[in-house]
């Protein structure tokens, strides 16, 4: 058994037994995993209430195969202002949903760590905003190697630049062009180029959707998303009872 230092990230926390958690973490050094905080509820000392939800943390852990144990914690950010409005909390649980349903377990992604982190820092700084979660999910497709072709048709390959009309694809799978599709969700070419330049800066908040434009990059989105679902987001639920 090895015991180590790791900079994670909380996606999710459950209750085991009457003292216990079993708390999944997202760490920069060793990618997803699950570890049992023995005595969480009781020992301020160890834990000092830091297993919270989308909390950054600097932890003490054993490793072993499949449930590791977590010695101790210390917070790095719990990013307070998140904490404050229900909004921010429900776009924060999204994001750490996502990636937990997404990322195999073991598996190191230094990337998606430095995404997920700077989203968390961003949403605590500034007031919520649609396009930086639709920011966030572009890049996390991509950087998981999922992301949607935005330059070619997704039939017959031609440029997407140079077409005057452009659908989702039906199945959701990707862009047609006019001559390709009589259905399916019209696109405009100015959405697109939003979303492709999503994908070529690396900072929240330079990216902003307009009203339709945002409806047309999240229908893009969603359905690049629910193809690598196993099972339905508790946290969408959430965030669109929020939203109303």
């Amino acid at each position: 058994m090895q015991s180590i230092e790791l900079d994670a990230v909380v996606l999710g926390v459950m209750d085991y037994g009457e003292a216990d958690k079993i708390v999944t973490l997202f760490a920069l050094e060793q990618g997803k995993l699950k570890g049992l905080a023995r005595n969480a509820k009781k020992s301020r000392k160890r834990f000092g209430g830091a297993l919270e939800p989308f909390a950054r943390l600097r932890l003490q852990v054993t490793l072993k195969d499949g449930l590791s144990t977590l010695n101790g914690a210390d917070v790095i950010n719990v990013f307070p202002h998140i904490r404050t409005e229900l909004g921010k909390i429900s776009h924060a649980a999204y994001a750490c949903e996502l990636v937990e349903q997404l990322v195999a377990e073991g598996e190191t992604n230094t990337r998606l760590f430095r995404l997920l982190t700077a989203y968390l820092e961003h949403l605590d700084r500034v007031p919520q905003d649609a396009s930086d979660r639709r920011f966030f999910e572009a890049n996390l497709l991509k950087v998981l190697g999922y992301q949607p072709e935005l330059a070619r048709c997704a039939c017959c390959d031609g440029e997407l630049a140079a077409m005057q009309q452009l659908r989702l694809a039906p199945s959701g799978t990707g862009i047609l062009c006019g001559s390709c599709a009589r259905t399916g969700r019209p696109v405009s070419s100015d959405t697109i180029s939003l979303l492709i330049r999503s994908l070529s800066t690396g900072r929240f908040g330079l990216v902003r959707f307009p009203p339709e434009g945002l409806a047309e990059a999240g229908a893009i989105l969603d359905a690049a998303i629910a193809c690598h679902l196993t099972r339905p987001l508790k946290s969408l639920a959430f965030m669109e009872q929020v939203s109303c």
